[in-house]
């Protein structure tokens, strides 16, 4: 009878007060053991795994779940656990009896090997020696299944950022083991528009910040992280003005970090470039895909966008599906999502996401559990109206190019203007660069994707066009693209195209409604959010590969994408326009000379005076991608 009543008990409590997964369950559950794994060529990668108690067990076969990082497994030792097991949603997987492996990519931390970064694929190995991030990760799996006791065969891969680079390397390595893959937020291609380069500017902040620390030499492997860079103010715009041309960053670093020097030695879009670009050779991908990233993320937000652009491409015979939510870099994974900076989205976005999408897609494919119903060809969280769209294609088919023009007056109007020669001007000084945010910081915030944008409306080098009211609301779903007539008094300079939706005056939140949001009060009354915003290098105009000074006082044509977008302006509001040629320190300035800019002196920076022409002959425009 005891026995019994205890058992009742425990279904009960099983019932009515679901586990708690903590430090001290993780522990009693799982155990956690290191392995160094041979690749083909003899190299070891090291490597955790995390594994339930009962894999010896034959009544139950575990999946695994995969994640390769270059930022480290650790904590390292056996008896020590990876804190994310427990504080991220990865406990639901734990939960479910998935077997987890991180491990230390070739040549970083405890791995052996040489690093290299985004180490180019190459689908035509013929000798052990001819290795690369997919073969690393055939290797890795094999071994995995072959001597992990208890797993069912199976094999999923995630990461985000860096190992969304390793994921999407994951897909091509031809395992017939890995069965679904997730690059999230993945690093694709670093000229055109993830971390450090977007159209070919240099994305100064986020590259020496990084490789100051990142890029140092590992003679062996090692448990012991890089130090980090001494900054001499917390002012981050007046360190990075101060310290002036680039070569002046190379000469803070020294010669040892290999691919900062590379950054320097290659400025246009060449081979070197090309052979690092993660779309090549997405053909013929056999697992499952589920692309994720974040609107609004402040490192890649080109490279989810383009990755499932390619494989829908390259492999249209994948199972190809993408996320997008109002995310910043990683927000998926952490937080609710229900907020950045001071715009609310209404709901918990990214709890939506992690018991909706992403767990029940590798459940399903990996444990034959449940189903994917919820689980479109494009699950698209739209903002303004804070809604998910479940859609059948991205871009949507029914979204229409829709030319929005500049005009006199300061003013946006779907309608081509009509007069001559006009133009509005501002001069732009490398001297007093335009910042991307108002607030003195010693870092690059994620926030600043939806940033207030009175604060550049203010100044003189930076020009503003605004629509009238919006008597409807007004959908944006695809890509953005910049449709610029200017004339420079230089041979070079940068464009900076920013979409803004300004809220009405006496706008509010409604607590109740919208979400508490970051807790702190701002006006909100006549905000205008940052809803996108990109830059583009001039002398690469017409060509990546081959950089073209301007002609000074000769109107031109300056056309390039922004990433794309899904938003709603609602009625009530104004889309507004702003155009700048600076955006600091976020980006290196432009000399505004056409000059090598990876080895100039500061002597070499020079005003610019800017003319964006807005007239019948030359109509400046933005094309949105109109969804009716």
């Amino acid at each position: 009878m005891r026995y019994f009543l205890t058992a009742f008990l425990v279904m009960l409590q099983l019932a009515f007060f679901p586990q708690t997964i903590n430090e001290q369950w993780v522990k009693e559950h799982y155990v956690k053991k290191e392995y160094t794994i041979p690749m083909r060529d003899g190299v070891k990668l090291f490597t955790a795994v995390y594994m339930p108690r009962n894999t010896d067990d034959t009544k139950e076969k575990h999946p695994f779940l995969m994640i390769r990082t270059p930022y480290s497994c650790a904590p390292y030792g056996e008896d020590k656990y990876q804190p994310r097991l427990w504080t991220f949603h990865w406990r639901e997987y734990l939960k479910e009896g998935y077997i987890i492996v991180i491990q230390d990519v070739r040549g970083r931390w405890m791995s052996e090997g040489t690093f290299m970064d985004v180490r180019p694929f190459n689908p035509n190995k013929k000798k052990k020696t001819d290795i690369d991030e997919a073969s690393d990760t055939y290797d890795a799996v094999d071994w995995l299944v072959k001597n992990i006791p208890g797993n069912n065969g199976n094999v999923g891969v995630f990461g985000t950022s860096y190992p969304g680079f390793y994921s999407t390397m994951a897909a091509l390595s031809g395992h017939p083991a890995i069965k679904a893959v997730s690059p999230q937020a993945p690093v694709t291609e670093w000229f055109m528009g993830d971390d450090f380069h977007h159209n070919g500017a240099f994305m100064l902040g986020d590259a020496f910040n990084f490789y100051s620390s990142f890029g140092q030499p590992r003679p062996k492997p090692t448990t012991i992280g890089p130090k980090e860079f001494d900054y001499y103010t917390t002012d981050q715009y007046k360190f990075y003005l101060e310290t002036g041309a680039l070569k002046n960053f190379t000469k803070l670093l020294g010669d040892s970090i290999a691919f900062w020097n590379d950054l320097m030695k290659h400025p246009d879009y060449d081979s070197w470039w090309k052979a690092r670009d993660a779309r090549t050779g997405v053909k013929n991908i056999k697992p499952a895909m589920l692309t994720v990233g974040g609107l609004f993320d402040a490192e890649d937000c080109y490279g989810a966008w383009r990755l499932y652009e390619a494989i829908e491409k390259q492999s249209p015979a994948t199972n190809n599906k993408i996320v997008m939510g109002p995310w910043f870099h990683g927000g998926w994974s952490k937080g609710d999502g229900s907020y950045l900076g001071n715009v609310r989205f209404g709901s918990k976005t990214s709890e939506y996401f992690q018991n909706n999408i992403e767990i029940p897609f590798f459940n399903y494919y990996l444990k034959g559990k449940g189903s994917l119903e919820k689980l479109a060809e494009a699950t698209i969280f739209f903002t303004g109206e804070n809604t998910w769209r479940r859609l059948t294609a991205w871009p949507p088919k029914e979204a229409v190019a829709t030319p929005v023009y500049f005009n006199e007056k300061a003013r946006m109007t779907f309608s081509k203007p009509g007069s001559n020669n006009h133009f509005t001007s501002y001069t732009s000084d490398p001297a007093r660069p335009v910042p991307y945010t108002e607030d003195v910081l010693d870092h690059r915030t994620r926030e600043y994707m939806t940033d207030d944008q009175r604060f550049a409306e203010r100044r003189t080098d930076v020009i503003t066009f605004k629509t009238e009211v919006l008597e409807n609301d007004l959908t944006l779903a695809g890509t953005i693209t910049a449709d610029l007539k200017v004339a420079i008094s230089t041979t070079d300079a940068d464009f900076v195209v920013k979409v803004i939706d300004v809220f009405p005056d006496g706008f509010s939140y409604d607590t109740l409604k919208d979400g508490k949001g970051n807790g702190q009060d701002y006006l909100m009354d006549g905000y205008e959010m940052l809803v996108r915003g990109e830059i583009m290098r001039g002398r690469y105009r017409n060509s990546f590969e081959k950089p073209e000074a301007f002609e000074p006082g000769k109107v031109t044509t300056v056309k390039f994408d922004l990433p794309d977008i899904a938003h709603t302006f609602k009625k009530g509001h104004r889309l507004m326009i702003q155009v700048q040629s600076s955006w600091f320190p976020l980006a290196d300035r432009n000399p505004q000379q056409f000059v090598d800019i990876y080895h100039c002196d500061d002597s070499d920076f020079i005003k610019s005076d800017i003319k964006l022409y807005h007239d019948a002959v030359n109509a400046s425009n933005i094309v949105l991608p109109v969804l009716k």
